[in-house]
């Protein structure tokens, strides 16, 4: 695997070896309640909007979370932490092709509920600490 070094993003002074990594970390609102669909292969997909609001205009970014062990109860309004992947889907409609950028989560937590928050940027920080020792990043 080829890497590359780049500065570290922490207070830290020496270069962190990054390799391929697909990891997201979103914190922000959600702009709608969460949909929940089940789907025929049984899976349980909960769907997020989650609002960027770190500049002008605006990101409004989708996250897909299949078959969550805990799901948090959560509305319109809520601020939350979102641990994943980005992952780009295709699909047919209307005869034509199409694509949809998401994050595919793998922890979502409400940004006001400290352990779980914590849990979910813990997880994220063991993939970078995988990355960066060419151990097994596992998944966060």
């Amino acid at each position: 695997m080829a890497r590359s070094t780049r500065p570290a993003t922490s207070s830290a002074t020496t270069p962190v070896e990054v390799g391929h990594l697909d990891l997201a970390v979103v914190l922000g609102v959600l702009s709608r309640d969460p949909t929940v669909t089940e789907l025929p292969s049984g899976s349980v997909l909960h769907r997020y909007e989650v609002t960027v609001r770190d500049r002008t205009p605006a990101d409004s970014i989708p996250v897909s979370w299949f078959d969550p062990s805990r799901p948090p109860t959560l509305a319109a309004g809520d601020e939350v932490v979102v641990v994943g992947r980005v992952r780009r889907r295709f699909y047919r409609a209307g005869g034509a092709t199409r694509s949809a950028t998401e994050v595919e989560a793998s922890r979502v937590a409400r940004a006001g509920t400290t352990a779980r928050a914590i849990a979910a940027l813990d997880a994220a920080r063991a993939v970078l600490d995988g990355s960066r020792g060419g151990a097994e990043s596992g998944s966060a």
